[in-house]
């Protein structure tokens, strides 16, 4: 177990990507305790690979890099600036509801910062909001991109437990992400109120209202298909990606007609690029995992925990304080890979309900994105947003501290999380 950690820490202090960092801690383990023959590394990277729900993570991927391409940002933002644009800080409402609705189509934060983000933020700067708070308000709303379904860190997830299935979370993230979103626009009115920035000048009528939202429908209507197809067993989950690709290419070329086919190709390298790092995570932390098993780990974890003779909401709140400060330096998937096949026995050995402790894990890991210093989506909306990292965190914490209190309310309440797929009949 030393050894484990020395090379896993040590690596990755040497700045080596996560996913090698987690192949070559494991790999040197095998080696140096002769556990097994070296041919069983790449045996276990197939293994982790060899899932047919996996196959999910790039249709998803390919789903929202067509919508992007497509432009149909522009009319998610065009729909939401109808909607809340005349109130104060209006834009900034604008640019939360413009996350919350492509996270329906994404399930990525990064691709939430990068597209509707970087649009809604040079609106913000251009409408006279300031650059670190436009940057901060984009960074904070893209949080909910792995939290409302479709969401590869839930298929992921799945995957690591099998406690829980792809649908029971993705009905239990619907809730969580709403709240979510609604703390980040209180947040935005209560700063926007303070420092006096205004909504937008004009409010379409009903008829232009009409429209915008009739122009909408197409691109509003993916999640409901996604998310009704599932829950009617008209498809599975692995297949509701592969129809969220075909209806992103159908709608973006066909009936916005805003999606060339010569952008088709860099499409797909951005997609193939994309999924090969996630599936190196994957595969690499399948290594891992086998070690973790063969030393024993998630079983002294749980002895050890057990005599600790915690209550149930005691164990949340040390996993939640714990998974704060994992996150500030992991990104989530990784840290799903990684913790989950440890902490989720303890949890069902506590009676937590698995869609509960699946939601609070993460939520607090997609926590870590905007935490500093290593939150990814921070260095993703600075790029995009050419706003200088200084800023960013400066206006950040409000934000921060209205999703801790979220994360909170799901850790005492467990109902936020469960009682939507349970009713529906998701008991796992």
């Amino acid at each position: 177990m030393t050894l484990l950690a020395l090379v896993f820490f040590g690596t990755m202090a040497l700045g080596i990507p996560i996913a090698f960092t987690m192949g070559m801690a494991g790999a040197a383990v095998i080696w140096w305790e002769d556990l097994a023959d070296l041919l069983l590394v790449p045996q276990q990277i197939f293994s982790g690979l060899d899932s047919f729900p996996l196959l999910a993570i790039p249709f998803f991927i390919l789903a929202a890099e067509l919508m992007t391409g497509g432009r149909i940002t522009d009319v998610l933002l065009r729909f939401a600036g109808a909607c809340v644009g005349r109130t104060r800080g209006g834009l900034g409402h604008a640019n939360v509801i413009t996350s919350t609705l492509f996270s329906g189509i994404s399930g990525s934060a990064l691709a939430d910062a990068a597209g509707p983000g970087a649009v809604v933020t040079r609106m913000m700067r251009e409408a006279g909001y300031p650059a670190g708070y436009a940057a901060a308000l984009t960074a904070s709303a893209a949080i909910v991109g792995p939290i409302i379904p479709p969401s590869i860190i839930m298929v992921v997830y799945a995957l690591t437990d099998n406690s829980v299935t792809v649908s029971g979370l993705f009905m239990a993230g619907i809730v969580p992400g709403i709240l979510i979103s609604g703390a980040m626009m209180l947040t935005n009115h209560a700063i926007s109120t303070r420092r006096g920035y205004a909504g937008l000048e004009a409010r379409p009528g009903p008829a232009a209202f009409a429209r915008i939202t009739l122009h909408a429908a197409p691109a509003l209507l993916m999640p409901v298909i996604i998310i009704g197809g599932i829950h009617g067993g008209v498809f599975t989950p692995t297949e509701a990606s592969a129809v969220a690709t075909v209806y992103a290419l159908l709608v973006g070329r066909y009936l916005y007609r805003t999606l060339e086919w010569s952008a088709v190709p860099t499409i797909l390298v951005r997609t193939c690029v994309m999924t090969a790092s996630v599936m190196m995570i994957i595969g690499m932390s399948n290594i891992f995992g086998y070690v973790l098993t063969v030393l024993q780990v998630p079983q002294a974890a749980g002895e050890w925990l057990g005599s600790l003779g915690l209550s149930a909401l005691m164990f949340l709140l040390a996993v939640n304080l714990f998974l704060l400060l994992f996150g500030i330096f992991m990104e989530p998937l990784p840290g799903v890979m990684i913790l989950v096949p440890i902490l989720a026995p303890m949890a069902t050995l506590m009676g937590v309900d698995p869609l509960h402790f699946a939601i609070v894990v993460i939520v607090n890991l997609t926590l870590g994105m905007i935490t500093p210093p290593v939150g990814g989506l921070l260095f993703v909306t600075q790029i995009v947003s050419r706003v200088p990292m200084g800023q960013i965190v400066r206006e950040l914490w409000p934000f921060l501290g209205a999703q801790i209190l979220v994360l909170l309310l799901l850790t005492f309440l467990p109902g936020l999380s469960t009682a939507l797929p349970h009713a529906l009949g998701y008991t796992h």
